[in-house]
């Protein structure tokens, strides 16, 4: 029964991935309280955690940044036992969240708890099933960047700039074993906001344009909303009047999936 329950958890936690990549945050939601009860009744506390991590993912994207944090610290607070790479990607949640509200000091302590879980991570059963269910090293890094952007830091030539570089860097193999569309799409709005501090408007356009030709069925919802980042930041640049800077955030205001979540993903 209890493989039976932990099934059932991995089917819906990867139903409100797929229901948040959509834009549907309500079935999203749905889904991933469905996994965390199916989790306590697999008696699997990384599973549990998991679903604590998707919860706060899912509030982040949102811009429920109070919501997204509440999730983080409760699932690394519960699951304290937990060793496996989740352990490190609720603390990297956690800074994410508290970045997103402001909060440099909690957005501080959150990237120096997941460098010294780094340190503790033991492989796990989900760690054999890999995927998304694992948070590699590279993935720390690129939440890390994303996090420093959101408080307003880095430039071309600071650690911040350097860190976004080597996250795109790390993302551009599609055979890493680790890759995923959407982190490299992430790791290239945050390049590309870095280098907006500098009003490096041609290296933006480089870091920005794979994400702008990405096909439709591909943006999904923290792609988009990455994509918009980068838009706020272009309209505080100081080259924001110029007629390149103004034909990018044209582009970037009609980027969003083609398929509405309705359409999609049918009740």
């Amino acid at each position: 029964m209890r493989q039976l329950h932990a099934m059932a958890t991995l089917l819906s936690w990867h139903m409100a991935k797929a229901c948040h990549d959509l834009g549907d945050e309500s079935s999203a939601m749905m889904h991933a309280r469905a996994a965390g009860v199916s989790a306590e009744q697999a008696e699997h506390p990384a599973l549990s955690a998991l679903v604590h991590g998707l919860k706060s993912l899912i509030s982040y994207w949102s811009g429920r940044g109070e919501d997204a944090l509440f999730h983080a610290r409760r699932g690394a607070a519960e699951y304290q036992q937990v060793h496996g790479t989740v352990s490190v990607w609720l603390p990297s949640l956690e800074a994410r969240a508290a970045a997103l509200l402001g909060d440099a000091a909690g957005a501080a302590a959150g990237v120096e708890q997941a460098g010294r879980r780094r340190e503790a991570v033991e492989p796990d059963d989900l760690a054999e099933l890999g995927g998304l269910l694992t948070f590699p090293v590279e993935k720390e890094l690129y939440y890390r960047v994303e996090t420093q952007v959101l408080l307003g830091q880095g430039a071309t030539g600071t650690a911040t700039g350097e860190a976004a570089e080597q996250a795109v860097a790390a993302f551009s193999d599609p055979d890493a074993p680790f890759w995923a569309f959407g982190d490299e799409a992430g790791a290239r709005c945050n390049l590309a906001v870095v280098r907006l501090h500098d009003d490096e408007l041609d290296g933006t356009v480089d870091a920005l344009r794979p994400v702008l030709d990405l096909p439709p069925a591909q943006r999904n919802r923290g792609i988009v909303v990455s994509a918009q980042r980068v838009h706020r930041a272009l309209g505080h640049s100081l080259a924001r009047t110029s007629h390149l800077a103004r034909e990018l955030r044209e582009e970037i205001a009609q980027y969003a999936p083609a398929t509405p979540p309705a359409t999609a993903l049918p009740r």
